[in-house]
Order: C-alpha cells, then sequence, then structure tokens
C-alpha cells in the first residue's frame, strides 16, 4: 500500500505558532512556527512512512467564501505580524524538502484538499486500489473527506503538535454520532464559531446532532418538515419552540451549510509528485535548517528516513512512555533548566538530551539542572507544589449557573445596543467584529487620521486597540468600539464559555500549568481564570458568579504591593526600604521624596504620578513610556525620572545592574536563583535588544513574587494536613498576587489569620531587610465582593 501526505500547511502553521513558545534566531528572527512545522513533518515521515507528499495553502485574500458572505471569518484576528512572516518562509521548507505545494487564488486549502481527494478518487476508475490518501491538519472541517470507500483518513492534531489521532469514518462515527458525510449538514445547523457561520440562532450542539442523526441530510429534514411530519421531531426531542426555530432558519441552515463545505471542484489540476525519497535534497534541508538554527533537524530527518527503510526482521525497538510522575518531574526541571520551554513535554526533553530513551534524556535535564545551581528551586519550591495543584484541580471552584445565565442575557442586550449606537455614529450598518469593515468606516468614511498610524504585517490599517487608542478623542465613534469589544470579549471568553465547563455540582475545574510561563508564575487555562478584568465594572461583574459551597466562605489572601516590596530589599535601596519598615504609603511617600513636600502636602495627582511610576520603573519603562502613562510631556516626564533616580539612587543602580548582567551572562536570577534567559539580549537589532532589557529588569523581581507564592501555597498546605483541617479548608485558585481558598465558615477566621501569618513569614526579616510581605485576607460569600 502506497501513502500519499496531503498537508493542511496553514492549519499546522497556525496550530505549531500557537502551541509553541516564541522562539527566535540569535538575530532576532520568529521561528516557532516553523520550528513546529519541521517537527510535524518528521513526525509524519515517521509514523505514517508516506511516498508521496503535498503541501496545500490559503492566498492571501478573500475567497469566493467571503464574497457570498461578508461576515465569514470576520471575528478572527488578524494573524500576527511574526506568523505572517514565518507563513511566507515556511513555503522555503517545503522547497527544501521537495515537497510540491498548491494553492489558488479566492480559495482555501481545505479546497485544495477537497479537489486534490476528487481528482484522486471521484470515480472507481479514477483510483489507485494500492492508494491511500491521508490528510494532515489541526482543522476539523477536513473531516468530512475521510471516506473508508475511498482511502481516506485524516490524521489531525489534538493538542499542540504532538498529540495525534487519526480518523477513518469509524472514528468520526464514534466522535459525531453521524458519518463525515453529514458534517457540512451539522454545521448548517449549528454553525461554527471559529468560522462565523452563522447556522441557525438557537440551534446548539445537541439539537443539531439529534436531527442530523434521525433525519440525514439538511435537505431531507426539511423535506420532512414540509410534509409536516412534526411527530417526528418531536421524537428526536424538539419542543415545538425549537421545532419552529429550525423552520425559520431554513435558508439560514441551506446557507451555513454550502459555506461549511468544502469545495472539491477548485480549478487546479493534480499531478502525482515524485516519490518523496527521491525527490529530497538533504543537503538543502540542513542548509535552511541550520540558518533557522534548528540544528538537530537534519539528523531527525534522517533518523525517520532510515527507520522507514529499515527491513521488517530488524524493527525498530518500541518506545515506552515514562511514568506521569516521572515525565512531571523531568518537565518541571527541563522548564528550569530553560524558561523558555514553557509546559515541556515528552518530546521537549527527549530532544534536549538527543536521545530517544527518556531515561537517559532525565538523566541530562537533571544535570543541567544541577549544573545551572537550579536544585534548590526544583526540590524547594516546585516539587512539593505538585499535590497542592493536583487537589486545587480536582475541587475546582463553585459557579452559580443562574447568575452567569442573567449576566449573559443583560450582557447581550447591551451589546446589541451598543451596535445600534455604533452604526448611527457610523452613519451605516457594518460588522463591527470585522477589521476590515472597521478599517473602512473609521479611515476612509469618517476620514480618521491617526498620527503615526500602524498597518498590519499584510498592509491594511490597522484597528487593533493600541491603533485606536490613537484615536478615542477624535469622534464618538470610537469609545463605543472600546466597549462593543470588551462586552464581546467577556460573552465569548467567559460568561458564554463557562457553563458548558460545569461539572455535576456546577463547579469549575481550571487546569493549571505549573511550569506554564517564562517568568515562574502559573498559567490558568480552559478557561483562563487569572485573566478575567477586574478594573472595569462589566468584568468584576462575572467574579460574582464564583460563590462557596454551603457552609463554607470564600476567603482571598492578596499580597500588598509585593513587587515594589521585593524590589525594595533586593536592590538594597535603604530609602524605599525605610518606607515599608514604616509602614507608610509607598506612592505617597515617594511623591513626596521626588516633589520634595511634606507627606500631608502631597495631592492625588502627585500620588498617581507617583504609583505610575513606582509599578512602571520595575517594569523597564522609558521616558517615552512614562509620558504617555503621565500624559505629559517628555520633558516633565525626563524630569520626573531624573528625580525618581536620583531619590532612589540604589534602585537605579540595581535595575541598570540587572541588564548589565543579563547582556554578559544571557540570563537573570530570583533571589532564590530561579534563572530566565534572554535570547534577543545579545540581538544586534535595536528593537529586539531594548525588548529583552525591558524583561530583564522585572525578570528578578516577578519571578521572585512566583517564587514567594508558590512557597506560601506549599506552606499552606502542610498547615492544612498537620491540622487535619483537609475537609474544611481548600485552595482553589492562584491569581498571580492572589489565592483564593474555600474554608468552612465557623473556622473561616481563625484559618484565615493563620494563613495571612504564613504568607508573611514565608521569607524571613533578614532577608528582606525588615521589608514585611504584607498579606491581607478578605472573607465573603463570592469572590467579587472579596477586596
Amino acid at each position: 500500500m502506497k501513502r500519499l501526505i496531503l498537508l493542511d500547511a496553514h492549519a499546522i502553521l497556525h496550530r505549531a505558532y500557537h502551541a509553541l513558545p516564541d522562539f527566535a534566531t540569535t538575530d532576532g528572527a520568529p521561528t516557532g512556527a516553523l520550528f513546529g512545522l519541521s517537527t510535524m513533518l518528521i513526525k509524519i515521515i515517521e509514523d505514517l512512512k508516506p511516498e508521496y507528499l503535498v503541501a496545500c495553502y490559503d492566498v492571501k485574500g478573500p475567497t469566493y467564501r467571503h464574497e457570498a458572505y461578508e461576515g465569514y471569518k470576520a471575528q478572527r484576528k488578524k494573524a500576527d505580524d511574526d506568523l505572517v512572516a514565518q507563513m511566507a518562509s515556511s513555503r522555503d521548507i517545503f522547497a527544501a524538502l521537495g515537497i510540491p505545494i498548491y494553492d489558488k487564488q479566492g480559495y482555501e486549502a481545505d479546497d485544495m484538499l477537497g479537489t486534490i481527494v476528487e481528482q484522486l478518487t471521484g470515480a472507481p476508475e479514477r483510483r489507485d486500489p494500492e492508494l491511500e490518501i491521508v490528510i494532515a491538519s489541526g482543522d476539523m472541517d477536513t473531516l468530512q473527506l475521510v471516506s473508508d470507500e475511498r482511502r481516506v483518513k485524516v490524521y489531525t492534531l489534538k493538542k499542540g503538535i504532538k498529540d495525534t489521532v487519526m480518523y477513518d469514518e469509524g472514528a468520526v462515527r464514534a466522535r459525531f454520532g453521524f458519518g463525515p458525510e453529514l458534517i457540512p449538514d451539522y454545521k448548517g445547523l449549528r454553525g461554527d464559531p471559529s468560522d462565523n457561520i452563522p447556522g441557525i440562532k438557537g440551534v446548539g450542539e445537541k439539537t443539531a446532532t439529534s436531527l442530523i442523526t434521525a433525519f440525514g441530510h439538511i435537505e431531507d429534514m426539511y423535506r420532512e418538515l414540509g410534509a409536516g411530519n412534526e411527530k417526528a421531531f418531536a421524537k428526536a426531542g424538539l419542543t415545538p419552540r425549537l421545532i419552529q426555530i429550525v423552520k425559520d432558519g431554513e435558508e439560514d441552515a441551506e446557507f451555513s451549510k454550502v459555506l461549511a463545505t468544502i469545495n472539491r471542484s477548485a480549478p487546479i489540476e493534480f499531478h502525482m509528485p515524485e516519490p518523496f525519497a527521491e525527490s529530497l535534497d538533504m543537503e538543502k534541508a540542513n542548509s535552511l535548517w541550520t540558518k533557522l538554527e534548528f540544528r538537530s533537524m537534519g539528523q531527525r530527518l534522517k533518523q525517520a528516513i532510515s527507520g522507514k527503510k529499515a527491513p521488517a526482521a530488524d524493527p525498530a525497538p518500541v518506545r515506552a512512555l515514562p511514568a506521569p510522575e516521572a515525565l512531571k518531574k523531568a518537565a518541571l526541571a527541563l522548564w528550569l533548566v530553560d524558561s523558555g520551554i514553557t509546559d515541556p513535554q515528552l518530546q521537549d526533553i527527549l530532544d534536549f538530551a538527543h536521545t530517544d530513551d527518556f531515561e537517559s534524556a532525565s538523566k541530562a535535564v537533571f544535570a543541567a539542572l544541577d549544573g545551572r545551581g537550579l536544585r534548590r528551586v526544583y526540590e524547594d519550591i516546585e516539587l512539593p507544589l505538585i499535590p497542592v495543584i493536583g487537589a486545587m484541580e480536582k475541587r475546582g471552584i463553585k459557579v452559580d449557573r443562574g447568575m452567569l445565565a442573567g449576566l449573559s442575557k443583560e450582557y447581550h442586550r447591551t451589546l446589541a445596543g451598543l451596535e445600534e449606537r455604533i452604526w448611527k455614529e457610523a452613519g451605516t450598518e457594518f460588522n463591527i467584529a470585522s477589521p476590515k469593515q472597521l478599517g473602512d468606516i473609521l479611515f476612509d468614511k469618517l476620514g480618521l487620521k491617526p498620527k503615526n498610524a500602524k498597518k498590519t504585517g499584510g498592509g491594511a490599517r490597522s484597528t487593533r486597540e493600541s491603533e485606536l487608542e490613537k484615536m478615542r478623542d477624535m469622534h464618538p465613534v470610537v469609545p463605543l468600539i472600546f466597549e462593543y469589544r470588551e462586552v464581546s470579549k467577556l460573552l465569548s471568553t467567559y460568561i458564554d464559555a463557562i457553563p458548558p465547563l460545569l461539572d455535576g455540582d456546577d463547579r469549575l475545574h481550571t487546569h493549571f500549568i505549573q511550569a506554564g510561563t517564562t517568568t515562574g508564575r502559573m498559567a490558568s487555562v480552559e478557561p483562563n481564570l487569572q485573566n478575567i478584568p477586574v478594573k472595569s465594572e462589566l468584568g468584576k461583574k462575572i467574579r460574582y458568579a464564583f460563590i462557596p459551597e454551603k457552609g463554607f466562605k470564600l476567603v482571598s489572601f492578596d499580597y500588598s504591593q509585593m513587587e515594589l516590596r521585593i524590589a525594595a530589599f533586593m536592590s538594597g535601596d535603604e530609602k524605599l526600604i525605610d518606607i515599608f519598615r514604616k509602614g507608610e504609603d509607598v506612592h505617597t511617600a515617594v511623591a513626596a521624596s521626588v516633589f520634595k513636600v511634606a507627606p500631608a502636602e502631597v495631592t492625588p495627582e502627585m500620588r498617581r504620578r507617583a504609583k505610575v511610576i513606582n509599578f512602571g520603573i520595575i517594569y523597564g519603562m522609558g521616558v517615552m513610556a512614562l509620558k504617555q502613562n503621565l500624559g505629559s510631556t517628555r520633558e516633565e516626564a525626563q524630569t520626573f525620572l531624573n528625580g525618581y533616580f536620583e531619590t532612589f539612587s540604589a534602585l537605579a543602580s540595581y535595575l541598570d545592574q540587572i541588564k548589565e548582567d543579563a547582556a554578559r551572562r544571557g540570563y537573570t536570577e530570583t533571589f532564590y536563583g530561579r534563572r530566565r534567559y534572554f535570547e534577543g539580549i545579545a540581538s544586534k537589532i535595536p528593537y529586539i535588544r531594548a525588548a529583552a532589557e525591558r524583561m530583564a529588569v522585572n525578570a528578578p523581581i516577578q519571578g521572585t513574587e512566583a517564587d514567594i507564592i508558590k512557597l506560601a501555597m506549599a506552606k499552606i498546605d502542610g498547615y492544612i494536613r498537620a491540622n487535619g483541617l483537609e475537609s474544611d479548608a481548600f485552595q482553589l485558585l492562584q491569581v498571580h498576587d492572589e489565592l483564593v481558598c474555600e474554608i468552612r465558615e465557623d473556622k473561616a477566621d481563625e484559618v484565615a489569620k493563620e494563613i495571612e501569618r504564613i504568607m508573611e513569614s514565608v521569607i524571613g526579616p533578614k532577608e528582606t531587610k525588615g521589608v514585611v510581605m504584607k498579606a491581607a485576607a478578605s472573607i465573603g460569600d463570592d469572590w467579587g465582593s472579596l477586596k
């Protein structure tokens, strides 16, 4: 059996870009998506052993679907400039490997795939009985092309670029409850939010599945409905109201099905390529990968190819998966060795050691851990946290489902009202979520001309928030667009997204990624509860839906001005340390020192300015950023900056020393020795080097903050266990400086005081030069009411 692999290049590149860290060459060129594509290609060659490989691409510009429906994919954000650049470069990889590319203006990669499949298998006489076609994609739309009869399968990405699954007809039926040929009908009814295909409003996944299972194609379903056979629909579980919704939505369903159907007759002519092993130019491939600094990629490809050609009598050994606990520990160690490898997977560990043997790779990782002096961080901070995070995920946090339903109705009404107001101000109706249509309204119809306007990587006029901010005061429509985007994001990310994720007890089990960031902080996904907005009232309302179990209270523990306190004792700046020792308000005290007035004479504006620079300075804020945040002139900002550094000269010297050390060593260290590496710190490109320097300034402070909170969580867990409180007190969420717990009502005050004490004593006064890591508890009946 011969095997042809059709690569959905765009889908694979998108998945790789968002799944992998921001890799870059030493001169700053982004390479994460290209690394992921190369890795995926080698995995396909190794796993599927193809005779032939072909790549299919989207082409920049609108397709026939956009012409039929302006809203098609309108909600999608414009691709990042870094991804756009790598999209173009990715074609060089296929060229180097001798893999032909198919694309066509006005059509998508899916249409190339569908057309190639049709040309090879459309009629029995056209099929090669010895050929199997496998579509490699991260896009589930391609499942409609699966056919056992035609020998067409889909090899798709479940997670990242390494977790894959092969779909034949049986696998598709197991996933959806119906065959591949009915997927466009399913999307016609349910719609597809990822492509902004509308479907029938009010018909969700369950109803669409019931209808497709009962009636098959949309046309057959409406034939039954037209014949008045409503009993069959009631039997399928539809209420009279839903039946009417389906009746009224016939046109939407049929149109949406057309949008969701892959075109199998695009104007291309497919020719079977040369066998991959014969067309491959290994020298050319190695040259390109060397340029991209993928130093082991050529060797990995050779191993994959040699494995393919290995004689049957001498099969390659099967690699056993390591035990989950061992894998978790090695992954944490690798992340500490190289913080740029966030959430490491098995392949990352093997790649680090250049071996396929986990035991050998693990030893290499831990040898590097010890070589970099990171054993203490691993054993004292990260290792004790593993069971704590597991318990947090298992417990979850209770959610008031009814409150979210109420917020959904309220915010959808608000969104509709904002839409009407925006249309009125614009003088016409348009798709507000479409960057192109919004740009046409702002720049052409309304004639807004902001200074230093930027364009996207594709050359279009940008409507991202930073660009809209330049126009905020130019026209009343711009603030309304900000409001519209905020409400829309809250609905799609939280209010409407959380209820389907709740378990039978209405508890939400978010997933914490211990090694999820380069700074040392944890990350949270499915959903990301660390990013719920708290600065606006609209965002704050969501937190009121998070509640305790009956008989319990929610208790929030928040470190106060933690980064500034850490900056004070790590820099050794006596003036800043003295402010915290005395328990003074740091922003008022800094304002008094910089403006040379008594604390009682500090005005609210002086305090605001001091607050801006206090937090800005530890994030590497320069004079131009300070000017913008203060709302002042460049001269005023420079004067203020000079005055600040004259007053807190030891802090200024410390921040300069961080940059010097980072440039010399390539990394920074926290108080506990955690490292963060900065490849761009030695870049010859000024803006890349400057960005690395800004991040380096904050890394030791933010990393120390992460270390202290993680140490506190482990100590709190120890306190709970030592005092038999396992059924009375639970850690639920960790959100940057805040820890949210659920504590039995009659013990909340007592336990809260002890947890406060633990958090404040994680790091002693000798190490902090007398600066206390102040923590404050707040007890309540919902997260929103906690201060």
